[in-house]
């Protein structure tokens, strides 16, 4: 591993249920703070002020703010797999644009609680190679669930879905990304309807 990437490293893997309580309130005070201040002047101190900790304590935890924000990054993605292992769970809509609607829905709900904060992780989050791999690999299952399910799906009319997976996949992430990020708000409704209907209107448009 890189030197880079080792200065990352979490220096305290919690083994006990209040190192973990700690560890927690290290990471939801910093995600107050970069969302308050932005990461230049979200500094470890006012993340050890905001989680009522010594400083020392938290560099027993984290060895800087880069590590700290790289595993908010982490946090976002497990967040984000958990909301689609629910949905799953909970069964699919059987219409395809009721299951866009609801993958749609879903991403953007894993993003609207801070914007500021995901700009933040947007713009300055150390890109690692274990980050990146892990974001290669859910942006893979999410691709194959659905390659699959528009495999089945009778009002898909596309030929080549596993193409037509990755465009909705990656089309959804970044346009979420980037506009729940913007400076400038953005209505999440309307932002959903659209995304819903230029996803549904490509995967079921005959050929003319």
């Amino acid at each position: 591993m890189a030197s880079d990437d080792r200065r990352l490293e979490p220096r305290k893997q919690p083994r006990q249920a209040r190192a973990e309580l700690t560890r927690q309130r290290i990471l939801d005070a910093a995600a107050h703070v970069f969302a308050e201040y932005g990461y230049a002047a979200g500094t470890t101190n006012r993340i050890a002020e905001r989680a009522r900790i010594s400083i020392g304590s938290l560099y027993q935890y984290y060895p800087n703010k880069d590590a700290i924000l790289s595993e908010l990054v982490t946090r976002h993605l497990d967040d984000g797999v958990a909301a689609m292992e629910r949905d799953r769970a909970d069964g699919l809509p059987e219409s395809l644009e009721g299951t866009v609607r609801l993958f749609v829905r879903t991403a953007v709900e894993n993003h609207r609680d801070d914007p500021q904060l995901l700009r933040v992780m947007v713009e300055q989050a150390p890109r690692t190679r274990e980050l990146l791999a892990k974001v290669d690999e859910r942006q893979r299952e999410r691709v194959e669930f659905f390659r699959a399910l528009f495999d089945r799906h009778p009002e898909v009319r596309v030929e080549d879905t596993e193409t037509a997976a990755r465009l909705a996949v990656f089309s959804v992430e970044l346009v979420v990304h980037q506009l729940v990020a913007a400076p400038d708000p953005v209505d999440l409704t309307r932002l959903e309807n659209e995304l819903v209907a230029m996803v549904t209107r490509y995967l079921t448009a005959r050929d003319t």
